[in-house]
């Protein structure tokens, strides 16, 4: 009895330490976001003159996966899709655009959402979430939260993420690793895009044409512990 009390608490500590690492310190996936997206600024673009997917350009696939340099890009970026037409998977609502959160848990929220086929490609704050068929990664999220929650010797440490995005009758389900539960919902309701966050909060948001002026530097976000700076 004396073994197991001391060995179920020492197998909870190396779980916490190994998801830890991996969360913190494992390798990050290679950057693959095309360096025009994030060198072009992505506050010049009418967002309300949506690109026509008619299937005249390129594929989904056809097109390097985007993901978030670092633990933030440094200032909005041009679309990732910007040369994709292929139409839109059937059982797929149309949420692309610039949208604002109005109401709810996160309001002031400023989120871009791109699709292509079966891909789909959400930037805001400083990160890059893009899951889908793509030229250079696997199909799920490969990138980070973006909150900063320490840095070492002036290195900074996010935690990694992972997830797929899935259509489900015109709600895009995020399932957390691929294979996980569904943590994040996104779906239309009359003109406004519904977003159901793993917090527990539910917020609403109206479209935007322009990216408003604040939105152009991410904030930083969250306040790191610092050792060795």
């Amino acid at each position: 009895m004396k073994k197991w009390l001391v060995r179920i608490p020492l197998a909870v500590a190396v779980l916490f330490l190994a998801a830890f690492w991996q969360l913190f310190f494992s390798a990050r996936p290679p950057l693959t976001t095309d360096a025009a997206m994030l060198a072009g600024d992505g506050s010049t673009i009418d967002y309300c003159d949506l690109p026509v997917l008619d299937g005249r350009g390129k594929m989904a696939a056809d097109i390097p996966k985007g993901n978030t340099p670092g633990c933030s890009y440094s200032h909005f970026p041009l679309p990732i899709l910007a040369e994709c037409s292929e139409p839109l998977v059937e059982g797929a609502a149309d949420i692309r655009g610039l949208w604002l959160g109005v109401e709810g848990g996160h309001v002031g929220h400023v989120e871009r959402v791109e699709q292509c086929g079966r891909r789909t490609v959400v930037t805001s704050s400083g990160i890059i979430h893009d899951a889908g068929p793509n030229s250079t990664l696997g199909e799920n999220s490969n990138d980070t939260e973006g909150a900063v929650l320490f840095t070492i010797g002036g290195r900074e440490y996010c935690p990694r993420t992972s997830a797929s995005m899935v259509w489900n009758d015109g709600v895009l389900d995020f399932h957390v690793f691929g294979w996980g539960p569904v943590v994040v919902r996104r779906y239309l309701d009359g003109d406004q895009l519904v977003w159901e966050y793993p917090d527990g909060s539910t917020t609403r948001m109206d479209r935007l044409c322009t990216l408003p002026e604040d939105q152009r530097i991410p904030k930083p976000r969250g306040q790191p512990v610092r050792f060795f700076d």
